[in-house]
């Protein structure tokens, strides 16, 4: 479990690609100082396990099915890092709790300056969007977020510079993808409604040619 307040910008070293999954080298200082191998690390939101460690790095393993499913395939050597250690229950939540498990990808539809701030538009998906509400919460590439407004299409939400100049979202650009993950307590009501009668259940999903695209079957 990780609060979406990220300890340090990290940067990839090396990516070995198999057949059995990726495994990933990251550079990193602050949150080296107890990490271990074992630990759970959310890297761009996606929740890691540690698998090697060393004086300035550590490595991850990211299966096929995590490439598929977040942003983390699309990345190469060099790449910058939003980096969280595992959340401990005696310190102070500074965001929100967050699960590390990406619902799915965005993309950044527009980026302007807004006051000292910048203003994201991000195009999201019906089942990310049934699920924020307009001062929630939600977690964009690891980072715990505001939402400002929300269509029918997608959100949006701003950050401040000190935001801008610690993640990668200020790095972010028209076009780019981001993980995104919503609401866990939201899940949560959702589910507890479904489970009362009071809500109904989740529709099933509309087979047709883009729904096979994205599961590989076409």
């Amino acid at each position: 479990m990780f609060t979406g307040i990220v300890e340090e910008l990290g940067a990839i070293v090396s990516i070995d690609k198999t057949l059995a999954g990726t495994r990933m080298v990251i550079l990193a200082s602050a949150v080296m100082a107890d990490l271990k191998i074992g630990d759970s690390i959310s890297v761009n939101g996606t929740c890691l396990t540690v698998v090697h460690k060393a004086e300035h790095n550590f490595s991850v393993e990211v299966s096929p099915e995590t490439l598929s499913v977040t942003t983390l395939g699309q990345l190469t050597a060099g790449a910058p890092l939003n980096l969280e250690r595992a959340m401990k229950l005696n310190e102070r939540l500074g965001g929100h709790l967050v699960a590390g498990h990406v619902d799915g990808i965005g993309t950044i539809r527009s980026r302007q300056q807004d006051g000292n701030a910048i203003l994201f538009s991000i195009e999201a998906s019906s089942e990310i969007l049934r699920h924020c509400i307009v001062k929630g919460s939600v977690t964009v590439d690891g980072i715990s977020l505001t939402i400002n407004q929300v269509t029918d299409r997608g959100f949006t939400v701003s950050i401040i510079p000190h935001t801008a100049k610690v993640t990668t979202l200020g790095l972010k650009q028209v076009g780019e993808q981001v993980n995104l993950e919503s609401d866990l307590i939201g899940k949560y009501v959702e589910r507890l409604l479904q489970e009362r009668g009071q809500l109904p259940a989740k529709p099933a999903p509309v087979i047709d040619k883009d729904y096979l695209k994205k599961h590989g079957l076409l």
